[in-house]
């Protein structure tokens, strides 16, 4: 029995006709959705600051939960440590069908002795650790089908209100970290500086990431096209962000936000009139999280990744004792 070229293409004779031309390949993104949706997404971030500028209570205003180390393992008064101290809590967060794994890893102890000097060095070290841990299960002969990702995506940088200039601490950690992880620098408290105050500050803090060659995200040699550009030269343009927490909501003309009560008035806290919190979640989480962890894994890990394998092809050369500079060429 014949078939019908409309049935052949699910149609029914006589029905509407199918482009002849339609191959499909748009499915792709489709099939890509779904099976996105299964497997979830992994977010790691790491807050660093001092103590007392509100990095728990940001973190927890980012994703509108309970999700600081601080407000799930609190204790009656936290003592400041006397070496940096690297503490993470993972969460299992959903929003319309949506699975992420967040963690978010907690730096205390940071900036806050006498002597700080090289207090960034066990937190460059934990970066380390996760990009080496991820190498070995990758180099595995019966590697995982999905390996677990703890690489660092983003380090939130807290910068204090003081409406000066940058602290030689925040220099010098932004200038090491910048090169293994993505950086986004924030004014912590910005409800403390008036509002010349605070844009005199940024544009300093500006000046000087660029004095002392700190590469922040977005970064500007990883920007795709033009578009990816325009788009990151307004995100360059407002770093470091002004941002205010807040995990209490309060009742302002019938609306319900979150906000800071003060005797004149609430700072609301997603209202960009008051405070930049809304520029923040929206890089983090609704335009740029995918690129953040796309750049951690082809640029920072990378980078990583073939400084130890070339450690690992010298250390094999001397032990069968190849000249170096045999090795070199062999790998030029």
């Amino acid at each position: 029995m014949a078939t019908s070229v409309g049935g052949l293409y699910g149609e029914k004779a006589g029905g509407p006709m199918l482009d002849f031309s339609y191959v499909g390949i748009d499915a792709i993104l489709e099939q890509m959705r779904r099976k996105a949706m299964k497997q979830g997404f992994e977010l790691n971030i790491m807050v660093v600051g001092q103590s007392g500028l509100g990095k728990s209570t940001l973190m927890n205003t980012l994703f509108k939960s309970k999700v600081s180390r601080k407000s799930v393992l609190a204790t009656a008064q936290e003592k400041i440590p006397k070496t940096v101290e690297i503490k993470s809590i993972s969460h299992d967060i959903e929003e319309k069908g949506v699975r992420m794994k967040l963690t978010v890893i907690d730096t205390p102890g940071f900036g806050d002795q006498i002597n700080n000097e090289n207090c960034w060095q066990p937190i460059m070290k934990f970066i380390n650790d996760q990009y080496e841990a991820y190498l070995q299960e990758e180099i595995n002969i019966n590697r995982k089908k999905r390996i677990p990702d703890s690489r660092v995506h983003c380090c939130i940088y807290f910068i204090p209100p003081t409406g000066h200039c940058l602290r030689p601490l925040d220099v010098e950690f932004m200038r090491r970290l910048s090169k293994v992880v993505n950086i986004v620098p924030v004014i912590a408290k910005a409800d403390t500086l008036t509002l010349e105050e605070r844009d005199f500050f940024k544009k300093k803090i500006r000046e000087e990431l660029r004095a002392n060659g700190i590469d922040v995200y977005p970064q500007k040699e990883f920007d795709e096209d033009a578009e990816d550009r325009m788009i990151n030269e307004k995100i360059r343009e407002m770093i470091p962000f002004a941002v205010v927490g807040s995990d209490q909501e309060y009742q302002v003309n019938g609306r319900r936000l979150l906000g800071r009560k003060t005797k004149w008035g609430t700072i609301e806290v997603e209202n960009i009139a008051h405070c930049e919190f809304a520029y923040l979640r929206d890089l983090l989480i609704r335009t740029h999280m995918q690129n953040i962890k796309d750049i951690t894994s082809s640029i920072h890990y990378e980078m990583y990744r073939v400084r130890r394998l070339n450690e690992n092809n010298t250390m094999v050369a001397h032990a069968n004792g190849i000249p170096e500079h045999h090795l070199t060429a062999h790998e030029m």
